[in-house]
């Protein structure tokens, strides 16, 4: 319905960007070796993927060249 706006002081705004926690963070857990194999099989498996696409992708974005077009520029040249 109706928002509380609830006054703020000033200084506490000024300070907010300056504000640092001393408090630590705990350490980050190191990653096991089968983490760290299933991670780069799934990247070897991303870019075997891609190249594999671009491999397969790329004789038909090639523009055709058919036995008939190479005729017809044969002989509009011997004209």
């Amino acid at each position: 319905m109706f928002r509380r706006r609830e006054s703020v002081p000033f200084s506490f705004v000024a300070e907010a960007d300056r504000f640092r926690s001393n408090v630590t963070p705990p350490p980050r857990e190191r990653a096991s070796v089968s983490q760290l194999a299933g991670r780069s099989l799934v990247g070897l498996t991303i870019v075997a993927g891609l190249v594999g696409s671009l491999i397969l992708g790329l004789p038909a974005l090639s523009p055709a060249q058919s036995p008939s077009h190479a005729e017809q520029t044969e002989a509009s040249d011997g004209r």
